[in-house]
């Protein structure tokens, strides 16, 4: 049987999520989304992922400190970035960054669960680091070193800012790792394993799910949400540009999901945080044309007695924008919460591994004879 996209098919056995999709839910070896949203910081998680339990305070002041040495890259890593074109998309920077990275790192042919565990921690924190200098180089600044002191999300904002954030951004920002650290069995996770079920090392297998994931139909998604939250302009102009991109055939961007049946939880969780943050700088736009956008959605959606619901990326874009976030950088965002996850795959995959290499349906031509040359017309 020919599954198209493998839908539906299971490939592996893991204990790091479950993704319900038709009762809108996702779980992170064994704790809803909600709890951990609201309870845990990211680094939490990403203990959480690796070690599947949540830290003691003891080993979450290891796991930072561990971090902070690792957040600085190599200065030939950072020329990398600087020699980049500036008009190059950053997640194709990011994506050689992240390759390159190998060429410096000890444990870079240590396939060892032990190598593995620390070159996770590594990436997970550089990831961070190059994401911000390429924002910068980008827009014409030089990047910012890290600060010890501060947590990934803070260091980030620091790091592209170049100034801390204040608690309530830094507090979102710490959330959306959370919310983007782990996904189930997507496109850029199976990328992930497909490498490393080959033994490849540790950054190419992540350089393949980078890769995976700069794509439109995965992470770039957040991407066309704010350009199509720009191009409406105005809360009144959101109910006519909708209807007609409606009755044109066109996607509404940020609207339903390959596997939820229902609301993405992680949505209404990022709605929060974006009305949170609009009494930080009074500004309410991008959130109240999300609003209506999705208002009018749902409006047209009964008038036609479809169910669509708002995913992920929908309210992602307009926090974003409020941390003061280029657009361009908002797949980067997603590679830096998702580095957690796709290290613990890496690792998962490797433990007990086997060769992944599906069956193909052939339906090519019958069989054939060659004509020789000179006697084709």
């Amino acid at each position: 049987m020919t599954t198209k996209g493998l839908a539906d098919v299971v490939a592996a056995e893991t204990r790091l999520s479950e993704v319900l999709g038709e009762e809108g839910r996702l779980i992170y070896a064994g704790y809803e989304i909600q709890d951990l949203a609201a309870h845990t910081t990211y680094e939490e998680v990403c203990h959480l992922l690796w070690y599947d339990d949540l830290p003691t305070a003891a080993r979450l002041n290891g796991l930072r400190a561990r971090f902070a040495d690792a957040l600085p890259v190599d200065g030939r890593v950072i020329d990398v970035v600087r020699q980049a074109p500036r008009h190059a998309h950053p997640m194709t920077v990011l994506r050689t960054a992240l390759s390159a990275l190998a060429f410096h790192d000890a444990d870079a042919e240590d396939g060892s669960e032990e190598a593995n565990e620390r070159k996770a921690i590594r990436l997970t924190a550089q990831v961070v680091t190059l994401t911000a200098a390429i924002g910068r180089l980008q827009a014409g600044q030089e990047p910012v070193e890290p600060e010890p002191g501060l947590t990934l999300a803070e260091n980030f904002l620091y790091m592209l800012n170049g100034r801390k954030a204040d608690p309530i951004s830094a507090r979102a920002m710490d959330v959306a790792f959370i919310l983007h650290a782990e996904h189930g069995m997507n496109a850029s996770t199976f990328a992930a394993r497909v490498a490393a079920g080959t033994l490849a090392d540790m950054h190419g297998a992540i350089t393949a799910a980078t890769a995976t994931l700069k794509g439109p139909l995965h992470g770039g998604a957040n991407e066309g949400v704010m350009r199509m939250l720009m191009a409406i302009g105005s809360v009144e102009a959101a109910g006519p540009w909708v209807r007609a991109a409606l009755e044109r055939g066109d996607r509404v961007m940020g609207f339903g999901h390959r596997v939820y049946r229902t609301l993405d939880p992680r949505a209404p969780i990022l709605r929060g945080l974006a009305e949170q943050m609009i009494g930080q700088d009074g500004s309410a736009v991008w959130l109240r044309i999300s609003d209506r956008v999705q208002e009018v959605m749902r409006e047209e959606m009964d008038r036609r007695g479809k169910r669509i619901y708002p995913n992920v990326d929908f309210f992602s874009a307009p926090v974003y924008s409020t941390l003061g976030v280029p657009i361009g950088l908002f797949t980067n965002i997603f590679a830096c919460a998702r580095m957690s996850g796709w290290t613990a795959h890496v690792i998962e995959q490797q433990r007990d591994n086997r060769l992944i290499r599906p069956g193909s349906e052939y339906i090519g031509g019958a069989a054939r004879t060659v004509v020789p040359l000179a006697r084709r017309g």
